[in-house]
């Protein structure tokens, strides 16, 4: 057993109220009480924040890479724990290291080194998300499309391998290239099936819901868009309340207007959540970097292509926060519960994490009234201080 600790002087948000004069109380990693500061028990260590507010800690299920780390050039336990810790230092506590399309080997190198990630418990590794090889060509975005393929026997074999192995486990995939049983067999096994980078129609995403899929991929990009006699995968996601759905929210990959019409027509339960989509540069200067062998450049706030086609973003997760927050105008505690309550409970893991309750993960973080980062605390440890 290890000494309790208390965190007094900051507002602390749980994820739906607002404790004031409140002290947050942990120990052995998880949560003990939220309770009035003055009335802590003799002798426990008591740390003051000196302002600000303490919230949950921002889960990921979309991340491609941070401090110079790209998934897919570094495919091993370091790489993953550099990508952990970059996004560490702007408040994520959990995140899902994604793999964009890439061949078979790398894949299985991928998914091996996540295994041992796991087993070594590297601080905020949830566990993957493939972002394809089973993708639609005509909506491929960034990824190679000599990599794209239907997904066939093996390929779901590897999945079935991570079976308990992991927190959670995501695969974005296209109709086009997977078929529903394919969906049925991966849900069953615990998989978070996304929908993404696809041309279906609304009642082939339906279909898919209905076969297991949960989320769907960034929504809005690489999709069939919203129309008024088609309403695409951008109409499925919103109208049909099972599917929880991934947005990057950085103003670029989707104009505010549509974002805001989009959080305002969602069907639930089934919310939008925050993902970062953030590349290799996070953390770092670096002005460019390799992806499958193609150079990324990354110039006021975009990574492209040499085509000027989007490749991932260039945002972390209290930017993304703020954004939601101060340019959407969306209240302070709904983007919170983006960043952390909805992506919990689209990742089944709402009964531990993204929120700050008794016998949750002391996965929290401290932030300035006007939302800049203090420090990062998972499992009650700190491993970032500003």
């Amino acid at each position: 057993m290890t000494t309790a600790k208390a965190i007094i002087g900051a507002r602390i948000f749980d994820g739906i109220f607002w404790h004031d004069d409140a002290a947050l109380v942990f120990a052995d990693g998880r949560i003990e009480a939220i309770q009035a500061a003055d009335r802590l028990r003799t002798g426990i260590e008591t740390i003051d924040a000196g302002g600000g507010m303490i919230v949950p800690g921002f889960i990921d299920l979309q991340v491609n890479g941070g401090g110079g780390v790209l998934l897919n050039e570094e495919p091993t336990v370091e790489g993953l724990s550099k990508i952990c810790a970059a996004h560490a230092k702007f408040g994520t506590t959990g995140l899902l290291p994604t793999l964009i399309t890439d061949t078979y080997a790398i894949t299985t190198k991928t998914v091996e080194a996540g295994k041992r990630a796991k087993a070594e418990r590297v601080p905020g590794f949830l566990g993957l998300h493939l972002e394809g090889p089973h993708l639609s060509i005509a909506r491929k975005g960034a990824h190679d499309p000599k990599l794209i393929r239907p997904m066939e026997e093996n390929d779901i074999e590897l999945m079935l391998s991570c079976r308990g192995k992991f927190d959670a486990m995501m695969i974005t995939v296209a109709p086009e290239s997977v078929t529903p049983e394919q969906v049925t067999r991966l849900a069953e096994a615990g998989f978070m099936v996304s929908l993404g980078h696809t041309d279906a129609t609304y009642e082939t995403a339906k279909t898919y819901a209905e076969a297991g899929a949960r989320t769907v991929t960034h929504l809005f990009n690489a999709m069939s868009p919203l129309g008024h006699r088609q309403p695409g995968l951008v109409g499925a996601a919103l109208d049909i309340g099972s599917l929880h759905v991934g947005i990057i929210a950085d103003g670029i990959h989707v104009h505010p207007a549509s974002m805001g019409v989009a959080l305002r027509a969602k069907n639930g339960p089934g919310k939008i959540f925050i993902v970062t989509d953030a590349m290799s540069p996070i953390g770092t200067d670096m002005t460019s970097f390799t992806l499958n062998g193609r150079e990324i450049l990354r110039q006021d706030g975009r990574l492209t292509l040499a085509d000027g086609t989007l490749a991932g973003a260039d945002i972390d997760m209290i930017s993304s926060v703020r954004f939601v927050h101060e340019t959407l105008g969306v209240p302070l505690e709904e983007a919170l519960r983006m960043a952390s309550v909805y992506p919990a409970e689209a990742a089944w893991l709402a009964a531990r994490k993204g929120a700050l309750k008794p016998g949750f993960d002391a996965d929290f973080v401290i932030l300035t009234d006007d939302l800049c980062m203090k420090s990062t605390w998972i499992g009650g440890r700190k491993v970032h201080q500003e």
